[in-house]
């Protein structure tokens, strides 16, 4: 995954207090220069956007103490998408799934990698099951990880692929697959990024292993007509069994999370809103809600020991669908994520605002290619399993 990389060329002036870096981005090939005075460990970095993808405004700059580098959060504002990659969420894991990708050696060596991170073979349990063990949320969220970005070495490996993936200029997952999208887009490394999904699949079993709770999709009813739904619902539970919209996926469906009570409330009551049908979901518990809270401390640890870069491209994020290109500020949104409700509605139909021609879905499933064409049927977009 060299290739999504940052290469530095680091350039010595005279003076013995300063140095000057180029950064060269791979697919953006626009430098970024700064200034290092090594007396008080402070940089200051020019980089210049030439590119209209995002808005061709001119200069950003960052400034870093130390080792805290603070990178203009805002810098990718003016993005304007051409061509997507999206990356699948839990829930998308099937059996079967990166044996295909077992043909091309760079995508087998990724599973390779996961093995010796997880500690266990996790192409066996991609490709054979069995169905129970994969649908767990601990071994579910690192395979969908791990093959989503096997998929995008069967992609490089074809004709044209590199050109493809070149051509992205702009990428995002849902709930899990935002790591996907963020290690696409260098903003880690693929060996961190599986540890933080790990570590994540890990912290958000136990929080849901603490409560009894559950998630619902309800099928045909607009979001405010879902939220009167929810309300309705909350009338009749107590506190700890309350419920709430955790992801607005695309128009007429919604997914619902909270307290066991809440849920069946709102199983119950979904047809006298003229809902036309529920679909009680395949995962641990509520997701997105603040019954996740007790993840969130695990969550910030990890996230702060891990190197975090500005992304290459725009990487929209699931809490506030909008692109962020701080370090420190990924990190905060991460972390907050598991506990937000997941904005994929609103970030599809930004996109797609903002004249997005063509579309990948990269994983296991064809989850969000549908969801995108329940927004907008005439939306072009090319399913790459592996």
């Amino acid at each position: 995954m060299n290739s999504l990389f940052h290469h530095p060329l680091i350039l010595r002036s005279p003076s013995c207090c300063s140095t000057m870096s180029i950064t060269m981005a791979s697919s953006l090939a626009l430098p970024s220069i700064s200034f290092q005075n090594h007396a008080y460990g402070a940089t200051v970095s020019f980089t210049r956007l030439g590119s209209p993808r995002f808005g061709g405004s001119g200069v950003f700059m960052s400034a870093s103490v130390g080792s805290q580098t603070r990178v203009d959060d805002a810098l990718f504002a003016n993005y304007k998408p051409t061509s997507a990659f999206f990356f699948p969420g839990q829930g998308a894991q099937a059996v079967g799934m990166g044996k295909e990708a077992q043909s091309v050696p760079a995508a087998a060596e990724l599973y390779k990698k996961a093995n010796d991170i997880l500690g266990f073979d996790l192409l066996e349990i991609c490709a054979n099951g069995p169905k129970d063990k994969l649908d767990s949320t601990v071994i579910s969220q690192p395979a969908i990880y791990v093959t989503s970005l096997a998929a995008v070495e069967l992609l490089r490996a074809r004709d044209g692929g590199q050109q493809i993936i070149d051509s992205a200029d702009v990428t995002c997952g849902l709930s899990l697959g935002e790591y996907t999208a963020l290690a696409f887009a260098g903003a880690f490394s693929f060996e961190d990024g599986l540890k933080l999904v790990k570590l994540r699949g890990e912290a958000m079993q136990e929080a849901a292993d603490a409560a009894k709770t559950a998630m619902v999709s309800v099928i045909g009813l607009d979001s405010d007509k879902v939220q009167q739904l929810c309300d309705a619902a909350n009338q009749e539970v107590d506190e700890h069994d309350k419920v709430q919209i955790a992801n607005y996926l695309c128009p007429g469906n919604y997914a619902v999370s909270g307290g066991v009570k809440g849920i069946e409330a709102v199983e119950a009551k979904a047809k006298s809103f003229k809902a036309r049908m529920t679909v009680r979901l395949a995962v641990a518990g509520a997701f997105h809600t603040g019954f996740m809270e007790p993840a969130v401390s695990r969550l910030e640890a990890a996230l702060a020991a891990t190197q975090i870069r500005s992304p290459r491209i725009p990487v929209i994020s699931n809490v506030d669908a909008q692109p962020h290109a701080d370090p420190e500020t990924i990190k905060k949104i991460l972390a907050r994520q598991v506990t937000s409700p997941v904005q994929w509605e609103t970030t599809v139909k930004t996109l797609l605002s903002k004249g997005l021609k063509k579309s990948y879905e990269l994983g296991p499933g064809k989850v969000i290619a549908g969801i995108i064409k329940r927004v907008d049927k005439s939306a072009e977009i090319e399913i790459i399993a592996a």
